[in-house]
């Protein structure tokens, strides 16, 4: 019999886990959820585990800051696997784990109190060409903020300069030179 868990890499809590038990948990921000991470960067309602044919499958709720598996965003559902890496935005991050686990056997738990020290990260696996993986969408790029500022400062001057010189323009064009300047020598 195997059971799974999350243990949290880096995060508010590093080196706690979570017991995933259940058909269906939900992970967000709220006490409510079946794993809870009390952090800014995770939603209410960040993402859903359901357990399926044997096996937890993950997906995203419309979360603000997304949910990873191995460093790519999700797009619909994946399966995981042991050893696969969970990212909640850019600071949490859990490592899902399956435990084999003997029906006899007596359980001892830590206290969450106590800090407990996460086993060594291990790398994900590599994902080669030949293996399509159409539940992944490219990790999100920072968007660039353009300063606007120095555009409408530019605008302005070009459309002062270009009404300065349609008046002169008009002033030459209807000999209105002592009109407007009095003061020119020859009016």
């Amino acid at each position: 019999m195997a059971q799974f868990q999350f243990v949290m890499r880096s995060g508010p809590t590093p080196g706690v886990t979570f017991p995933l038990d259940g058909d269906q948990l939900t992970i967000g921000r709220d006490s409510s959820n079946g794993v809870a991470i009390n952090d800014a960067e995770v939603s209410r309602k960040h993402s859903r585990l359901s357990f399926q044919g044997g096996k937890f499958v993950i997906e995203d709720l419309g979360s603000t800051n997304g949910t990873f598996v191995n460093g790519q965003r999700l797009a619909g559902p994946v399966v995981l696997k042991a050893g696969d890496v969970v990212s909640l935005g850019e600071q949490i991050v859990l490592m899902y784990d399956a435990i084999n686990m003997d029906p006899g056997a007596t359980m001892a738990a830590p206290r969450r109190s106590a800090r407990v020290e996460p086993p060594p990260m291990q790398q994900p696996a590599p994902v080669y060409a030949s293996n399509p993986a159409p539940a992944y969408a490219p990790p999100p790029t920072a968007a660039k903020r353009t300063n606007m500022t120095p555009i409408f400062i530019g605008g302005g001057v070009f459309l002062f300069i270009c009404l300065c010189a349609s008046f002169f323009w008009w002033v030459d064009a209807t000999f209105r030179w002592c009109v407007f300047f009095p003061f020119l020598s020859g009016c």
